[in-house]
């Protein structure tokens, strides 16, 4: 039986069960064997394209990723007209969304790495040394995964999977930071978005971008809807709204720790914005997690 078979078979069986599915699964697929249907709800996609390109919707906008090209796409992303050229063939690794995000390594760059990769889900990996390095942690997660009779089989895997994200992320942080370089010599627009996931932990204020920018608040907002169709204000609370979900989901931190890591005045203060933010106050938010 061949992997995407044994995924799909699984995914109808836990339909009936009403179970979690398997933390890790890894596949091929091709224009003639596509995703399983609803796979992008539970799971974190990592795509590695050998051949032919696939197009999609992503955020409503139109992307591509062709041959020697990573795709990273978060679970819950919203994901559209999903197309496979002709001669389409990639490599698939799923991550059940909760396994990937309870074994992060290390938060700060995972912040970074986070709001990077839900504006920029395709990555050029030029280097052959590269695309092998990501074909080959795909296999040895999975390996791991496969690995049951292993003495210490749920601590080894976490292991694993903790070392896939940072062999991962040092594969693209030379695209991360080559993006980085290409940004602070772009445009206005362009170089708003590069301040705003290196302030955003504590900045909150359109004015201090356009500051940084040397121009008004006002002109700022009016560059940004010109661009992306969205102003500077939203733009920065959707960054922000990134930076409170991602340390909420932080276990070790505490919520006043993270009223004062997001240089809040108080907790009060830090828990109306949360409830203005996300809808529910940051002791909800963790509840829900449960």
């Amino acid at each position: 039986m061949s992997n995407i078979t044994y995924f799909v078979k699984t995914l109808l069986e836990l339909k009936e069960t009403k179970e979690i599915g398997p933390r890790i699964m890894l596949f091929e697929i091709s224009k003639e064997k596509g995703f399983p249907q609803d796979f992008y709800k539970t799971y974190h996609t990592h795509l590695f394209c050998h051949q032919g390109s696939i197009s999609f919707l992503f955020n409503d906008q139109k992307m591509n990723c062709k041959g020697n090209e990573f795709l990273f796409w978060f679970a819950e992303s919203q994901l559209k007209d999903l197309a496979f050229s002709k001669a389409f063939k990639a490599t698939v690794l799923l991550v059940a969304k909760d396994f990937l995000n309870d074994n992060i390594p290390d938060q700060s760059w995972s912040i970074d790495a986070s709001l990077h990769s839900r504006q920029y889900p395709v990555k050029q990996l030029n280097e052959k040394k590269d695309r092998q390095r990501v074909l080959t942690n795909f296999q040895l997660l999975n390996d791991k995964f496969q690995d049951q009779e292993h003495h210490f089989y749920e601590e080894a895997l976490k292991l694993q999977m903790r070392l896939f994200i940072l062999e991962m992320w040092h594969t693209f942080a030379k695209v991360y930071e080559r993006r980085k370089r290409s940004l602070q010599t772009g445009t206005l627009y362009e170089r708003f978005m590069h301040l705003l996931p290196e302030y955003c932990l504590k900045e909150r204020e359109v004015q201090f971008y356009a500051s940084q920018l040397n121009i008004t608040a006002k002109y700022l907002n009016v560059v940004s809807k010109q661009n992306s169709g969205v102003t500077a204000s939203d733009w920065i609370q959707r960054y922000v709204r990134e930076r409170i979900i991602i340390l909420l989901k932080e276990k070790q931190l505490n919520i006043t720790e993270i009223t004062y890591k997001m240089d809040f005045s108080s907790r009060s203060f830090f828990t109306r914005y949360v409830k203005k933010v996300l809808g529910v106050t940051p002791s909800e938010f963790r509840n829900r997690l449960r």
